[in-house]
């Protein structure tokens, strides 16, 4: 799987409003998200039946996904219509895209047990090459599908050495877990897609009072609904906390602040061509801020807007 966001996403990454993580140029990013790898997944996955309706599974690569947290935000069904990342997404899913990763796990049609080793550090500015380091790290996940349009995980894991250190500090190793709940269901003309996703961050932060443990959370609710192939409505609201530090709050970097970020948008093909949708779309969106942060973003609340085009795939029926 490839992505062509180093060419498309320059510099630092596109504007987030709260979005952090990563550094770029000498310090972390905040208010941006970074573009994603050249190399999302080179990867292999063997499976075979070992008795009674399991099966056991190996998978592993270069570039891939280990067993920790949701499906990522690009291919979440509820997410998929929306480009721009959940303020939330390296307390739940940043981990889509791993510099080694080994994992292996049981199954049945229900349920899926399973445990990654991994190198969990953040790839650096370079995002054409793959980014080779220790599997250090470690997580496990049980994956549970009550129904067929239901699924539902938890996972946690230590990420060793995971977001690197602002100019000479040491990287930071964070132990997270998640949960998330994701509900699909076809209607008559078209899909409805919902997910709801816990995560918690754990780590030791280096602030000018000297190492301060802390502990942040992040939930997040989102929704698409599409009628037909040609359009589709999606929305996003979240939760989190968000160190001082990330958000260069300096009055603050020992404290985690509680931010909120609501997001509503709409998508349609405008065009297609034999099996490819090209489609234009956009998005509102507003921050909602504590009075801490209201002398850095201007008070309670920060409006913004995202304009996209995108091309993917058209959808294939089968009867």
């Amino acid at each position: 799987m490839l992505s062509a966001e180093p060419w498309t996403v320059r510099g630092c990454g596109y504007p987030d409003l709260l979005a952090t993580g990563e550094n770029c140029q000498g310090d972390n990013l905040h208010d941006r998200q970074h573009p994603h790898e050249l190399f999302m997944e080179l990867a292999a996955s063997y499976d075979r039946p070992i008795g009674r309706g399991f099966r056991w599974q190996i998978y592993g690569g270069a570039a891939g996904e280990p067993a920790l947290g949701p499906a990522a935000f690009p291919h979440r069904a509820a997410a998929y219509p929306n480009p721009v990342a959940p303020i939330g997404h390296h307390w739940l899913d940043s981990t889509h895209i791993t510099d080694g990763v080994i994992t292996s796990g049981v199954f049945t049609s229900r349920w899926k047990l399973e445990a990654s080793v991994f190198n969990g550090r953040e790839p650096d500015e370079q995002r054409t090459d793959v980014d080779v380091g220790p599997m250090d790290s470690y997580s496990g996940r049980l994956s549970f599908a009550p129904s067929a349009s239901m699924t539902a995980q938890v996972s946690a894991g230590h990420l060793e050495e995971a977001e690197p250190g602002v100019g000479s500090l040491p990287r930071t190793s964070i132990n997270r877990a998640t949960a998330s709940l994701s509900w699909v269901r076809a209607l008559s003309r078209g899909t409805l897609a919902t997910t709801l996703a816990y995560g918690v961050n754990a780590q030791d932060t280096l602030t000018p009072i000297g190492i301060v443990p802390q502990t942040s959370h992040a939930v997040l609710a989102e929704g698409s609904l599409s009628a037909g192939e040609r359009t589709t409505w999606f929305g996003r609201i979240e939760v989190g906390g968000k160190p001082g530090h990330d958000l260069h709050a300096t009055e603050y970097e020992d404290r985690v602040l509680t931010v909120g970020k609501l997001e509503a948008g709409y998508t349609r093909v405008v065009a297609r061509w034999r099996a490819v949708h090209v489609g234009a779309g956009g998005a509102v969106t507003t921050g909602i801020l504590p009075p801490r942060l209201h002398p850095y973003y201007g008070g309670w609340f920060v409006p913004g807007f995202a304009a996209f085009v995108n091309i993917r795939p058209s959808t294939t029926h089968t009867h």
